[in-house]
């Protein structure tokens, strides 16, 4: 029910870098954590990047999602080049083509589970009716439709994050980035959230990124790319 289901032209990524530098001054040199990554991503794929921490994976996410510039090299969404956005089209980028998962979670705690998870429906201006029937049908998507009334105190860490992942598919976002999405869960727990991750992307045809750590999401990724030192390795 809702929005219409978009995809990217065949033969077009959902997302690609090309030769991508962000590069950071740090005393008097010049740190990069990103040193010439090139990464495309078909439509419907799920790739996990994994790297030892300070490797650049939040950092490949946050110039993939148009939360950052890259110092050189050019990122692309659909065949768009993010470059020639201006910064409302860049805002509307991450309002309707690209969301986020954190590890943080990022829930308001004055806000039941509905009511985060209806968050990006109202910055769309989505109709009321509308609002109610998916954020319904992304609580049940992650098996939480009878916690919709529960704030997230009363919610255990996985289920925080279960909310976190239903708010950022209700938009119908073509593309969902996941940074370190079971770093403050337990191994069983993130394992499930993995599982999870895995089966609505599936169900809601959405490529995703996840920058992990976790030998949990390397299983049910499609592909697998390593981060050293800022550049990245296949395999």
């Amino acid at each position: 029910m809702g929005g219409p289901l978009t995809v990217a032209p065949v033969g077009v990524a959902a997302l690609e870098a090309v030769e991508v530098v962000r590069a950071y001054p740090s005393g008097e040199g010049v740190v990069h954590a990103l040193d010439g990554v090139n990464l495309r991503v078909l439509p419907g794929e799920l790739i996990a990047v994994r790297g030892r921490s300070g490797s650049g994976k939040t950092t490949l996410l946050n110039v993939m999602g148009g939360l950052d510039r890259p110092t050189s090299g050019n990122v692309t969404v659909e065949g768009r080049d993010m470059a020639g956005l201006t910064p409302g089209e860049l805002v509307d980028l991450r309002r309707r083509t690209i969301s986020f998962i954190f590890q943080g979670f990022g829930l308001l705690p004055i806000l039941s589970a509905a009511e985060n998870v209806e968050i990006p429906l109202r910055l769309t201006s989505t109709p009321a009716a509308v609002r109610q029937d998916r954020v319904q049908e992304m609580l049940d998507l992650v098996g939480l439709g009878a916690r919709a009334g529960h704030r997230p105190g009363e919610l255990s860490g996985g289920e925080q994050q279960r909310v976190a992942i239903a708010r950022a598919l209700a938009n119908w976002p073509r593309i969902l980035l996941a940074d370190e999405p079971t770093g403050q869960l337990d191994s069983e727990t993130g394992h499930l959230i993995m599982e999870l991750i895995r089966r609505v992307v599936r169900a809601e045809h959405v490529t995703a990124i996840v920058a992990t750590h976790d030998p949990a999401m390397l299983d049910v990724a499609d592909r697998v790319v390593e981060l050293r030192d800022g550049r990245l390795i296949e395999g």
